[in-house]
């Protein structure tokens, strides 16, 4: 068989089930996010301890030293904080937040007070001296002073360093106010001095950052373990959990799915043991923090109980809705579908297959889109990121509909017009410069699915339905074969168990194979002449 008899031999009903099934898993997924879910009950609405960190306007981060918070907006945030929590927790002494303690004390609420410390000796001893002085005067409000928060996790001080500062400060405030260290659990093991130099262990535990991510539904045992085993590796002190938590938004990390359904999942899992064992504890956090995007990515933003306008993300009982505006989606997949289907010529042959097709393909669109824009709502941090995004759906939709109008031409006619290989060849590029990034800088970074499913799916289906492709440029061949490669590494890395990393590989292998197979053609071709 010649190579062009081969591609024209290509029967249509893949095509046709390949568009069904994208239109159907764009109405699917939209509902699917936005049905109700069953969750168990919280033992109670009321919390322990939350951490407060105020910065949640734009602009607002604790590294800027012109950040301030007025004592007026404590006021009101630890106002409405008392109806949920009796005790909030702290991280620095700066910007403001050395009036916490005084606050507090108006509407019945404890501190867990904290001093930050880091690698400038001069701003820890600032800070410190800080401490000191809130501590003195609010002894009745702490239930204890921390003193340096994860920085033995950051490197920013050694162990004898760090136990300098602790004693610094139990020896200069009140008995009655019990001094200690927080840090991520692996570190109280790794370096068990420090368990000395303190009155109790404050110990983190965050089930979806491990080294190796857990699972929501399996993340409170996890912690009923790592709690277990801190008591049993330091007998006779106390243990407090400090930092413990889920993320509503952000990438999953294998199993470990950040969304809201989860969240909530996750804290109503967890008081529900806590108040079994009676351990104290801190949930992180109060409200969402969007500074930390810069740090963590979408994720780091996402860790709050209340949202950045303090209002609750999730109730405490009852079912949890991932997205209310879940049916935006489908708004999107019609809008979708009527712009792709605006220029159906009905004077030519077949037009009811061309123009199914169009509107198949534009409800599969729109509804990525819609996806697409739901991520960006909420990992977008600024005008140039929201620029570059917005560029980039653009020219998705544009691609998308310039494939879907030549292959919704063949399979009404069987003749169509093809994109220029440039196109082709800049996403191509584009996918594979992010294949790099996911592969060494992955961490933090969000699966773009909606965005590249537009023009991948579209190859895919044009690539099979082209009667005679084009030989394929070097450059091209080349990209091609690199993509698998790196969408394989990214699932390796997530050793299998992330369901996007599944789907990530899936349209890396959807923009390369038309390539791929149409060099395999032009090889055949070669051979016969």
């Amino acid at each position: 068989m010649s190579t062009t008899s081969y591609f024209r031999s290509r029967v249509h009903w893949p095509v046709w089930v390949s568009l069904a099934a994208a239109a159907l898993a764009g109405i699917a997924g939209w509902w699917w996010i936005g049905r109700p879910v069953a969750l168990p009950d919280a033992p109670s609405s009321r919390i322990a301890c939350v951490s407060y960190a105020p910065y949640r306007r734009p602009g607002e981060t604790p590294y800027d030293p012109a950040t301030f918070i007025s004592p007026e907006r404590i006021d009101a945030d630890l106002r409405a904080l008392s109806q949920r929590f009796d005790c909030v927790r702290t991280y620095s002494q700066g910007q403001g937040l050395a009036a916490v303690p005084a606050i507090a004390r108006r509407h019945g609420m404890k501190v867990l007070m904290g001093i930050w410390l880091g690698r400038d000796p001069e701003a820890n001893a600032r800070e410190v001296a800080t401490g000191i002085a809130t501590a003195r005067a609010n002894p009745d409000v702490l239930r204890g002073v921390i003193v340096g928060n994860e920085v033995l996790l950051r490197g920013e001080l050694s162990p004898q360093g760090l136990a300098g500062y602790v004693r610094q400060v139990r020896a200069a405030i009140p008995a009655s106010v019990p001094v200690t260290y927080a840090d991520v659990w692996e570190f109280w093991l790794r370096y068990p001095q420090m368990a000395s130099a303190v009155d109790y262990l404050t110990v983190h535990i965050l089930p979806y950052w491990e080294d190796e991510p857990v699972p929501p539904e399996h993340a409170v045992r996890h912690v009923a373990q790592v709690y277990a085993r801190m008591q049993q590796a330091f007998p006779g002190k106390p243990v407090m959990i400090g930092e413990t938590g889920w993320p509503s938004e952000g990438r999953p990390r294998r199993a470990a799915r950040a969304t809201l359904v989860n969240e909530a999942r996750y804290l109503r899992q967890f008081l529900a043991y806590a108040a079994t064992v009676h351990m104290p504890y801190n949930v992180i956090e109060a409200f969402d923090q969007p500074w930390k995007r810069a740090q963590e990515g979408t994720v780091g933003g996402y860790w709050g109980i209340f949202d950045v306008d303090a209002r609750p993300k999730f109730a405490m009982t009852g079912p949890v809705v991932e997205e209310p505006r879940w049916w935006w989606g489908w708004v999107a997949g019609v809008a979708g579908m009527l712009l792709f289907a605006m220029r159906v010529d009905f004077s030519r042959r077949q037009p009811w297959r061309e123009g199914l097709a169009l509107r198949l393909a534009g409800l599969a669109a729109g509804a990525a889109l819609a996806w697409q824009a739901r991520q960006m709502f909420y990992a977008c941090r600024d005008l140039f990121e929201w620029s570059a995004s917005l560029a980039a759906c653009v020219a998705a939709s544009a691609t998308a509909l310039w494939l879907a109008r030549g292959f919704a031409s063949r399979l009404a006619r069987g003749e169509g017009g093809r994109p220029p290989a440039w196109l082709q060849l800049g996403w191509l590029f584009g996918l594979a410069w992010y294949d790099l990034l996911l592969v060494f800088d992955g961490r933090y970074r969000d699966f773009p699915l909606g965005l590249f499913a537009l023009p991948c799916v579209g190859y895919a289906l044009a690539g099979w339905l082209d009667p005679q492709p084009a030989p394929p440029p070097l450059e091209h061949r080349l990209l091609a074969l690199l993509l698998p490669v790196l969408g394989t590494l990214v699932v390796v890395q997530e050793v299998g168990l992330n369901f996007t990393a599944w789907l990530w590989l899936g349209l890396n292998l959807a923009l390369a194979l038309p390539v791929l197979l149409t060099w395999h053609a032009v090889g055949l071709r070669a051979q016969q002449a």
